[in-house]
């Protein structure tokens, strides 16, 4: 792929790695994350005023802005015959027991799994409570994924914006043309340390878009949309923020047949997304990204922007709140 990518980044809590100059500076470690890039990717999805996905796209349809400055386009890609990579995300914490919420998961996770082409695609499983945990490794053997939710019961607290970063970061060194996070959830944390607006900095940055299934019944809907869309003094964002941010998506499935759509549409969505390719600034600060497309009445989907510089070491939260 044209480019080189390097990537680390530093969490509280674990969730990445601490950079050998935070561990020498005297003052406590922040929560950092660590970039350097030659090449930005961007993946982007564009679909018409009735919903439509559009094909043919060539780069002079494209405008790209890096800080509001036009940027060239390098390449461009589209490709539906190009590999997945996929980390999913299932929450089994106990507030998934209620009702029909981890029986429609369940169908969910099979539905996803339905629409990769073995040996090509790649996924691995996780699933979260307070903690996130590894049930299956990244594979294209997609057989072996089956069931992969059989023998796990819901338990305890949601820390559902620590486990999507962690995920993340495991997805950016994958090789797969179009990389994603799909969480697989009743959408309420209750216990993170990270928040969703951090999440989303830190995913839109590596170009991991998140697409969120919440998969509750319509009566707990409007529960869970005042839940997340709630004002907080840190200003944190909602789930649909956070995959909107990172170039997502947040759907709602309230019935066992629309689990089975939105899997679909997902996938579908992945597979005819545009890969564009422009240079990296030399700045050493987060960069806003404006995907365009120059025709009327589009809409187009992408990550908010990236982190520039070989040597920029940034707060998460102070750069997720430039990516609004």
């Amino acid at each position: 792929m044209f480019q080189r990518l390097v990537i680390g980044m530093g969490i509280i809590g674990g969730l990445a790695v601490t950079s050998p100059r935070a561990q020498e500076a005297a003052n406590p470690p922040r929560q950092t994350f660590r970039s350097a890039a030659d090449v930005v990717t961007i993946q982007a999805s564009v679909r018409d005023a009735r919903g439509r996905v559009v094909n043919g796209l060539t780069t002079t349809d494209f405008e790209v802005r890096d800080n509001g400055q036009l940027r060239p386009i390098l390449s461009l890609r589209s490709d539906r015959q190009s590999p997945l990579s996929l980390a999913i995300l299932v929450d089994m914490s106990g507030s998934m027991r209620i009702g029909p919420k981890i029986a429609m998961a369940r169908q969910a996770y099979d539905s996803v799994l339905s629409q990769l082409r073995q040996d090509q695609d790649e996924a691995a499983l996780f699933t979260f409570d307070a903690t996130l945990h590894e049930r299956r490794d990244f594979t294209r053997d997609l057989a072996t994924l089956n069931d992969g939710l059989s023998d796990f019961e819901p338990f305890g607290t949601t820390s559902l914006y620590d486990a999507t970063a962690a995920a993340a970061r495991r997805l950016s060194a994958r090789s797969g043309t179009h990389k994603a996070v799909i969480v697989l959830t009743d959408g309420i944390d209750t216990s993170s340390a990270m928040t969703a607006q951090a999440v989303s900095g830190l995913a839109s940055s590596i170009d991991v878009p998140v697409f969120v299934v919440a998969t509750v019944p319509s009566l707990d809907q409007r529960v869970l949309l005042e839940a997340s869309g709630r004002a907080t003094p840190s200003g944190a964002a909602d789930l649909r923020d956070l995959a909107e941010w990172t170039g997502g998506q947040f759907v709602f499935a309230s019935t066992f047949a629309e689990t089975i759509v939105a899997a679909s549409h997902l996938i579908d969505e992945l597979r005819q997304e545009y890969v564009i390719a422009i240079e990296a600034a030399n700045d050493r600060e987060w960069r806003r990204l404006d995907v365009r497309v120059r025709r009327p009445s589009t809409i187009v989907k992408a990550r908010s922007g990236y982190f520039a510089g070989a040597n920029s070491v940034t707060d998460t939260h102070s750069s997720a709140s430039a990516a609004r």
